[in-house]
């Protein structure tokens, strides 16, 4: 099975990184291309990866093609290789707003296509993954698919209309959670704590928190109210982030994602 990557940034290196390290794919197995010729080698020589700056010849190498560029490009990449992609190819893309109709339409013809959104955390292969296959996609292709991807990611299959939602609740919220951490350490900081050790206790509890929610199956409200004595410190915590409307700013934050990313 040959692998394609048009684009070798942040994400599609994670992604490359994790399939390779899970032994799915093997290094010469993949190729991806890029208009930097210094990021090319970088992969190249961190990867083992075949590389190029013409991505038709990604197009044509592949089985999986995966378009890992920014979606403001998709339009142009999809132009290019379009003539080179045929219906035995599983395409899979990664940018929010670019629906299954729309990928149709500027490929002008029938192919294999999943729509995903992945998150940062696949650089550290904790991802989490939303999917959507169109309806020339097989429940063989999608299990090829997702078996490629466990490498680096959780997956979940999802209808398409909450693509946008797995992008403010997924794809872009570890920036929200990264900016909670950095207010954290900042406080310690400002109390008296050195700046590393203040992240790490930040980042661990955030981790370890995170941990509980997904291994005990309780509500998240559930878990709060473990550690909020009567009359204790976190109790008076929590009722200055429900004064300060942390909940509403987080809601609110969510919603804008979702109406930008409908909106792309």
């Amino acid at each position: 099975m040959k692998l394609g990557f048009i684009g070798c940034g942040n994400m599609g290196g994670a992604m490359m990184k994790g399939i390779i390290s899970s032994g799915q794919v093997s290094g010469d197995d993949i190729m991806t291309s890029d208009k930097s010729e210094a990021a090319l080698k970088i992969k190249k020589d961190e990867l083992g990866v075949l590389t190029t700056t013409d991505n038709v010849e990604v197009a044509k190498f592949a089985d999986v093609l995966f378009l890992s560029v920014k979606p403001q490009f998709y339009e142009s990449v999809i132009s290019e290789i379009k003539d080179a992609v045929d219906a035995n190819m599983i395409i899979v893309t990664i940018a929010p707003g670019k629906t299954l109709e729309w990928l149709a339409e500027q490929f002008g013809k029938d192919l294999k296509i999943i729509r995903t959104m992945p998150n940062t955390p696949a650089m550290v292969s904790e991802g989490m993954m939303g999917m959507c296959p169109n309806s020339q996609v097989t429940p063989e292709d999608l299990k090829l698919v997702q078996d490629i991807c466990q490498g680096f990611t959780l997956t979940e299959v999802i209808s398409e209309n909450l693509m946008d939602v797995v992008t403010a609740v997924s794809g872009s919220s570890p920036a929200y959670v990264f900016m909670f951490i950095e207010a954290m350490a900042d406080a310690a900081v400002a109390d008296g704590m050195a700046r590393a050790a203040a992240y790490k206790f930040a980042a661990q509890a955030v981790l370890g928190s995170a941990k509980m929610v997904l291994e005990t199956g309780k509500h998240p409200g559930e878990l709060k109210d473990m550690v909020c004595s009567p009359g204790g410190t976190t109790i008076e915590a929590v009722r200055v982030l429900e004064e300060k409307g942390m909940r509403s700013a987080v809601f609110e934050a969510m919603k804008a994602c979702v109406k930008k990313s409908r909106g792309m």
